[in-house]
């Protein structure tokens, strides 16, 4: 009877319908967390300042009313999202050493993380054809992106985010885990969710990788043809100083871009290849790669167009 029942406890220790999962701060750097912590703070801080003065200046600002604000304010909107999916989790395990989550709460989170992870990706392709038709096709500019059709287009880089990332959480569920499960991040991210399953994976991972394809497999190809398309345009222009007027609005967008995918591009592939690079180098590019975009738009941003910098000293206050 003792050995059936020792049998017992190691079959319930190996899988449990109620799993947890332990989320992970700087490895290696434990004793310093709570230093570590208040960069993140000023991080956090300024992503949601940041975005938030974005929004608020696009939308008390009629002369900003225009296509390219428009997507802008969904680029923000979309930050703030990805800033508020992670912010409890992170600091509560920078702050407390260690969080523990339910798998139904993992869930949650993956859901809003990746969903606004997809839409900002979609968001950045509408920002680059919003850029192809003002410099390729400005005649009809106003014509084509209308706000009827702005908003269609907002409203399906929406509904492709839920469709895409909804089955990969669904799939969760019926899979089998230990009761104890520590994440390699301070969040959840669903390739290490699915590393730490005891039972089948390969339906999830086929959704997963259809996922990827169906977001970022066709929004890259559509950012780059863009660009094609707008730098061809901009050589067939005969004054080079309209040439560098025509790019210079384009500056902002790029950046967008380039912050946005090279973090995430990089942490794919530490999570494929990189088994063993140390499990600090997982910990900070996770974080980086969420906490980049967020932080560094509204500043570019900011700093690149005049309208917006503009307004925002306008709303400071001054002496």
């Amino acid at each position: 009877m003792l050995q059936i029942q020792d049998n017992m406890d190691i079959l319930s220790n190996l899988t449990s319908r109620f799993p947890t999962f332990s989320l992970t701060g700087i490895p290696g750097l434990e004793s310093a967390q709570a230093w570590i912590s208040i960069p993140f703070c000023c991080l956090y801080a300024i992503a949601l300042s940041g975005n938030s003065m974005i929004l608020l200046v696009i939308s008390t600002q009629h002369s900003l009313h225009e296509p390219m604000y428009y997507f802008l304010s969904m680029l923000s909107a979309t930050d703030l999202g990805l800033t508020l999916s992670t912010v409890s989790t992170t600091l509560g395990t920078l702050w407390f050493d260690s969080i523990e989550v339910s798998l139904d709460s993992c869930i949650v989170q993956m859901f809003f993380l990746h969903g606004f992870s997809v839409m900002e990706s979609g968001v950045l392709v509408s920002m680059a054809f919003d850029r192809y038709v003002a410099i390729c096709d400005p005649l009809r500019y106003t014509t084509v992106l209308t706000n009827s059709r702005i908003i269609q287009m907002n409203l399906l880089v929406i509904m492709r985010a839920i469709i895409l990332i909804l089955p990969l959480q669904l799939l969760l569920k019926p899979l089998s885990f230990c009761r104890i499960n520590t994440l390699s991040h301070s969040y959840c991210y669903h390739p290490d969710v699915i590393k730490l399953a005891r039972s089948d994976t390969q339906a999830n991972s086929i959704c997963g990788l259809l996922a990827l394809i169906l977001s970022t497999g066709i929004d890259m190809p559509c950012i780059v043809l863009s660009y094609i398309l707008i730098i061809r345009s901009v050589l067939n222009i005969a004054s080079p100083e309209e040439q560098q007027k025509a790019l210079s609005t384009c500056v902002s967008h790029i950046g967008a871009v380039a912050i946005f995918y090279i973090p995430l591009m990089s942490l794919s592939l530490v999570h494929r290849y990189g088994g063993s690079a140390p499990k600090v180098v997982h910990s900070m590019m996770a974080n980086i790669c969420l906490l980049l975009p967020p932080v560094l738009n509204p500043i570019i941003y900011s700093v690149k167009t005049k309208q917006i910098r503009k307004t925002i000293f306008r709303l400071l206050p001054t002496k």
